[in-house]
């Protein structure tokens, strides 16, 4: 059985909505998985996770949110070659630069993509939450 972690930040709840749609996703492709808020997870549990699924909202000008978030997300970075890595967000503005400029740093960083990214405009709707339940689905 594959462990899952779900590791997310959500200032409004709509990142937190994709973040329990990856995982009800996961468990439902037969995954063992484990629901972190971002200052609940580091770099150290790492290799306790088959594969991590990472969620954040767009912030500021389309930057990753810098208090909790970015500097877990650093940490975990050294951690990320040959992992296999799902990312998810939500974003209120902009045109997704953001996931742009994270999937590439996790590309270069040697990750593997577990499936497309998801994003969506403020709250996800039913085709956003599908989209991140398959994308959970794609962790397995």
């Amino acid at each position: 059985m594959s462990k899952i972690a779900v590791v997310y930040w959500s200032g409004t709840g709509n990142t937190e909505a994709m973040a329990a749609a990856v995982t009800e996703g996961a468990k439902e492709a037969g995954a063992e998985v484990t629901l972190f808020a971002a200052a609940a997870f580091d770099a150290s549990l790492m290799d306790s996770f088959d594969a991590v699924a990472f969620g954040c909202p767009s912030m500021g000008s389309e930057e990753l949110e810098e208090s909790e978030f970015a500097p877990m997300f650093a940490a975990c970075e050294e951690k990320l070659k040959g992992k296999k890595i799902a990312l998810f967000g939500s974003y209120g503005w902009g045109d997704g630069e953001w996931m742009r400029n994270w999937e590439e740093t996790c590309l270069a960083d040697g990750a593997v993509l577990a499936g497309n990214s998801v994003i969506c405009n403020e709250a996800p709707d039913d085709t956003a939450i599908a989209a991140c339940q398959a994308l959970g689905a794609a962790c397995v």
